[in-house]
């Protein structure tokens, strides 16, 4: 688990192909089949398949709903779904025999580069929903209270990314490492309670990761409040966009 990542591949000379590369074309593919099989067999008296994908989904429309409200998420439920299915599985796949004993098999989430694209992905997405919310307030939140917190704002606004990668990083890495360490000290017990606690832990991650996308994203879309007759506007075109 603590070796380091090989080049497997190199495409036009630039582009690497690691370990976590593989691993995350083999969860992105897996995760499109599952949903081509679902989507393509629907039915109105469910089978147990169905019926799990269904609550999958119910849940995370209830978790971001919580935070963000029904309209929202069912706005954004497919982005930030996405982050929370893509993290999960990830950080799954290193409890897998086959993941994390070769350099060329890891999970992604263990990566600092797979790390920071996820938070540069949420970055772009956050400044993408604020400025679509509309672009006065998406500016005029930099200078709120006072004009003098514009630097520190803007400032914040990079560290949320930063912080959201750094984050997932070391407490997967401090995961594997751990584990790995125990495993050369006591290779009979210890590991397995590791990894038992890792199955708690791994979804936690993924959790936590989107919970805090989801609650920067109801502050960059947040809009002052609105005469009575602008507000009713303003929502029946949020339930158009929802409807859409």
């Amino acid at each position: 688990m603590g070796e380091k990542s090989e080049v497997l591949l190199k495409i036009f000379g630039i582009f690497d192909i690691t370990g976590e590369v593989i691993v995350m074309f083999v969860l992105i593919a897996t995760v499109a089949l599952i949903s081509l099989i679902v989507t393509h067999n629907l039915k109105e008296r469910p089978g147990k398949f169905q019926n799990v994908m269904e609550y999958v989904v119910e849940y995370l429309d209830g978790f971001f709903a919580d935070i963000l409200g029904k309209e929202k998420s069912r706005k954004y439920i497919k982005y930030l779904s996405t982050f929370f299915v893509f993290i999960i599985l990830s950080n799954y796949s290193g409890l897998l025999p086959v993941v994390g004993v070769t350099p060329y098999l890891k999970a992604p989430t263990a990566s600092l580069s797979v790390g920071i694209a996820l938070g540069g992905i949420a970055f772009v997405f956050l400044q993408i929903a604020g400025l679509r919310a509309g672009v006065k307030n998406y500016f005029k939140r930099f200078v709120s209270p006072v004009f003098f917190m514009l630097p520190l704002l803007i400032l914040d606004e990079f560290i949320k990314p930063a912080s959201l990668a750094l984050r997932l990083f070391g407490n997967i890495f401090g995961e594997e490492t751990v584990t790995d360490e125990l495993y050369n000290i006591l290779p009979i017990g210890a590991p397995i309670v590791m990894m038992g606690l890792s199955v708690l832990f791994c979804a936690i991650q993924a959790v936590v990761f989107t919970m805090l996308v989801s609650i920067y994203l109801d502050e960059a879309t947040e809009i002052e409040e609105l005469p009575e007759k602008s507000r009713k506007k303003k929502i029946k075109e949020n339930k158009k966009q929802v409807l859409k």
